[in-house]
């Protein structure tokens, strides 16, 4: 089975070199940088505000509400839309000689997962605006809706309870990020592998994935993790 994925794999090189590219390019597009220029009519860069940082937090913080809505309803929709692109370019355009349909909506995921990864970089690393971004959790939140609805309900619980017990997003981001990979392997070799005999490498790379987004966004939160040891990690107070 794994042999028969790595041939799909290299038959279809071009059709992941396109999600990739697709995916990274739509990551790219800020929603934070582009609401504050427009609130400011052009003359602040949200990157120059408050933390620095080209997302909701730093937004809500510095600009106010109904711009960080904007920020994290946009942030959601793009890795949503870079997932189905991707997604239904597989569907309509990959040599897939397959008849087990078990495998096949295992590989589709997997490509929503592959899709994600380069819509988070393009968020982090945007080409359009210097490379400079965000920190990505909104976008990883939104790829782990769109691949396991199951896994996102955990982590957005778990987000919750730690929000609302320290008032404190970034680390609630990070306790998210560092509990993607186990909930991801949880669920899916609970409730995929064992009960309904999905493939085992289903399994793996989803938790792979999971495991690199978890890890790339704790990196991403290091300056917070240090303020945080320091007890300095302001609780978020929006501005009016």
């Amino acid at each position: 089975m794994f042999q028969t994925l790595v041939n799909i794999c290299a038959a279809n090189w071009y059709l992941f070199l396109a999600a990739a590219v697709i995916a990274y390019l739509i990551g790219s597009i800020n929603p934070a940088v582009i609401v504050t220029k427009v609130v400011t009519k052009g003359k602040r860069d949200i990157r120059d505000m408050g933390s620095g940082n080209a997302g909701f937090t730093n937004v809500l913080r510095s600009v106010g509400k109904v711009p960080a809505i904007i920020t994290i309803v946009c942030d959601a929709l793009k890795c949503i839309a870079a997932v189905f692109i991707a997604y239904f370019l597989f569907v309509w355009f990959a040599k897939l000689p397959l008849e087990d349909e078990w495998f096949r909506r295992c590989f589709f995921n997997c490509v929503k997962y592959f899709a994600g990864v380069f819509c988070i970089l393009g968020h982090s690393f945007p080409l359009y605006f210097h490379f400079k971004g965000g920190k990505g959790i909104v976008t990883a939140a939104a790829l782990m809706l769109a691949s396991d609805w199951r896994v996102f309900l955990l982590i957005l619980g778990t987000f919750l309870i730690v929000f609302i017990i320290s008032k404190i997003i970034s680390l609630a981001s990070i306790t998210g990020a560092a509990l993607y990979a186990p909930y991801t392997f949880l669920v899916t070799f609970v409730f995929d592998h064992l009960l309904t005999r999905e493939c085992l490498w289903y399994v793996l790379i989803s938790t792979g994935c999971a495991l690199l987004i978890g890890i790339f966004a704790i990196i991403m939160h290091k300056e917070n993790i240090k303020r945080l040891l320091r007890g300095e990690e302001k609780k978020i107070r929006a501005k009016k």
